[in-house]
């Protein structure tokens, strides 16, 4: 898919700004910025080092800040807005093109007569951006300064250190605040000078919107200095390595080599064929999402087992989320089976069996690098999920050797108590958890927003799906599958009390304080979406129907029905009241998939079920360029909200396409 934009986009300020390039390095550090080169955020930068891989990620290396000297005259390439609302020097006027080479930003400025264009880049595996220029096209040679700019502190922000030492090191400069990790500024050819200069004031407009810091400080830490003939090219290197074998030219074919690799890996040893429609058919933006789903897969030191081993593990999104196990166990099937990898997939389901406590996965591994939670009741039952289509696509029956001691014991750890919060009615055997274990798990101070106490309608689905695997499970290892099956079965009867007849949808939640719950929420499509037989064909088409006409938007489902009461359609303003509006009509992409494949499951008809995910090749040029962002606002028009890059979004209109396409 060719993202691009003309001069139509990149010499309009506000449509600049909104557009935002991500670059990712396989072990939690990241950059990005705004087409426009523009900061607007506290996370937006060239180096965002993952200090304790993937978490304690810090803001190293800002933004590199571009002069070109050309024929007498001086072309300052790059924009900042400042504190008082002035925006200069305005270098979006010189930018001619800007567009995405697979996941790759690269950016063609015009002075004059000289086109100069500028790649950006992350070395897999290393805490490195490379920024390289090339002199496309002119008859004499230019000019260019480049002013680094440094930060060291948390990418969630905070305090920015004072006090820097800055000493030369081999082809650049060493900087290190307060003693801390230094970071290095690198040039293959040219000049490097150290420099202390700090510029105050750099406006972040959409911190302000999140009533966050709205402005900051930064330090000019360096210069460099190249000067560059038709033809040449430049690289600058921002790392916290020394880099002592430093080319450019190889980290550019490592970087192309890579890319084009998780592109083969696809096209040739997916699982997942196409049949529907044909290869030669796969629309470009699938291709797009292959890619951006790599950049959710990243490497860790493990905690329990192993250590020195790295494991693999999935950050639920950029730029500010960290490792959620519910999200990882969701999002497993599209970033891995759909791009053709399940020894990926495998690899994380083994190295997550080791968190397991008292039958329950950890919600969330901090960013701070602290101890895993674990308020959550349903991540345990999207791993055995997780497992099941694994096993389903790999037939790898070692694995499930290995890995069914662990399931039996989540399902007996529900089943006895056993687990925090989460326990079984004997009576209709759903599971009955308390307030906060769910996904929509929002609160302020210590007062729950969407407090979902009883027996919950996704949760029992996944239960109902968990004990039918594990009946499956136990019939092909030899195994007592009869209590599962029974199980199941006293499931599938208690399930029906949560069908209302005369509306024609699902109670949320049932057994609550308050008695049932009948507001509308796109939680019951579960039932529709996972392989069980819980509703007639009849109730799962109503309960479409019904969720279509209320939920259904063109980049997923909202949360809460806009008949509601408590409907928010607008996601903004402080923490506070985000977190109020989060789970209250705000639409979530990640449904978007789970949507489709339930009504492709209940309907049969591919092309319409396929057209619902056709919005998204629009919205991958419009917020966070090749990726889906996280939420969207439940009123039209729709503004994207939240994280610029989701995992499980991603994840889930792969699956979906995938599951279709090879049906």
């Amino acid at each position: 898919m060719m993202i691009q934009f003309g001069r139509e986009i990149c010499g309009n300020l506000e449509q600049a700004q909104q557009r935002e390039w991500l670059v990712t390095n396989g072990i939690g550090g990241y950059g990005c910025g705004t087409v426009a080169g523009l900061l607007t955020r506290q996370y937006h930068g060239l180096l965002v080092a993952a200090m304790e891989p993937p978490a304690c990620r810090r803001l190293r290396v800002v933004k590199l800040d571009e002069t070109v000297q050309l024929g007498g005259k001086s072309y300052p390439l790059y924009t900042n807005r400042w504190a008082d609302g002035t925006v200069a020097p305005r270098g979006y006027y010189y930018l001619e093109q800007f567009r995405l080479l697979g996941r790759t930003p690269v950016w063609i400025y015009a002075c004059g007569e000289a086109r100069l264009e500028k790649s950006l880049w992350m070395e897999w595996g290393q805490n490195t951006t490379y920024v390289r220029y090339r002199l496309l096209r002119g008859g004499r040679s230019l000019e260019l300064s480049i002013k680094a700019l440094v930060n060291d502190r948390s990418h969630h922000g905070g305090i920015t250190g004072e006090n820097w030492e800055i000493d030369p090191c081999p082809r650049g400069v060493k900087l290190s605040c307060e003693g801390g990790v230094p970071c290095y500024i690198l040039g293959d050819r040219g000049l490097v000078m150290q420099r202390y200069n700090w510029y105050a004031g750099f406006d972040l407009a959409r911190e302000r919107d999140r009533g966050s810091g709205d402005y900051e400080d930064h330090l000019h830490g360096a210069t460099l200095k190249a000067t560059l003939d038709p033809g040449d090219s430049f690289t600058v290197a921002v790392t916290i390595d020394p880099l002592p074998d430093f080319d450019a030219a190889a980290a550019w074919k490592r970087h192309q080599a890579r890319e084009q690799g998780l592109l083969t890996t696809w096209e040739t040893h997916s699982p997942f064929r196409p049949k529907r429609p044909s290869p030669e058919k796969t629309p470009p933006w699938i291709q797009q999402l292959v890619l951006a789903a790599d950049s959710f897969l990243v490497t860790r030191q493990p905690l329990y087992v192993n250590p020195g081993q790295p494991e693999t593990t999935v950050l639920t999104g950029y730029p500010w989320f960290g490792d959620w196990g519910r999200y990882t166990m969701m999002s497993l099937p599209g970033l891995t089976l759909a791009t053709g990898r399940p020894d990926l997939m495998r690899s994380v389901l083994t190295s997550a069996a080791s968190y397991f406590r008292q039958g329950v996965l950890p919600n969330v591994f901090p960013d701070d690098g602290g101890p895993p939670g674990y308020n959550t009741v349903d991540a345990s039952l999207w791993y055995i999920e997780a497992v099941r289509l694994y096993v389903k696509v790999s037939g790898d029956r070692p694995f499930l050797d290995e890995i069914y001691p662990t399931l039996v014991d989540v399902v007996e750890a529900y089943s006895r108590g056993v687990s925090p919060g989460i326990h079984l009615d004997r009576q209709d055997g759903l599971l009955h958890s308390e307030a906060q274990l769910t996904w929509m798990d929002a609160k302020v101070g210590e007062t729950p927003i969407t407090p979902r106490c009883g027996k919950v309608v996704e949760v029992n689905a996944l239960w109902y799906n968990a004990i039918m695997a594990m009946t499956e499970f136990a019939k092909q290892l030899g195994q007592r599958s009869k209590p599962y099956h029974a199980l199941g079965r006293q499931i599938q009867a208690g399930f029906q009390r949560f069908w209302h007849p005369s509306l024609g949808y699902c109670y949320d939640v049932l057994d609550g304080p308050n008695g049932d719950d009948l507001r509308l929420r796109p939680n019951q499509i579960l039932a529709a979406y996972l392989p069980g037989p819980l509703l007639s064909l009849e109730r799962r088409r109503r309960m479409l129907e019904v969720c279509s006409r209320s939920l259904l938007t063109s980049y997923g489902l909202r949360s809460l029905c806009p008949d509601d009461m408590d409907y928010q359609g607008h996601y903004g303003g402080n923490l506070s009241q985000r977190d109020r509006t989060y789970h209250q009509g705000t639409t979530w992409a990640w449904w978007l998939g789970i949507y489709t494949l339930a009504h492709y499951r209940v309907h049969g008809d591919s092309s319409t079920a396929l057209s619902f995910l056709n919005p998204i090749a629009d919205h991958l040029q419009t917020a966070g360029l090749g990726q889906i962002s996280e939420i969207f606002d439940g009123d039209d028009p729709l503004l994207p909200r939240g994280c610029i890059a989701h995992g499980a979004a991603v994840a889930s209109v792969l699956w979906a396409w995938r599951a279709i396409a090879q049906s």
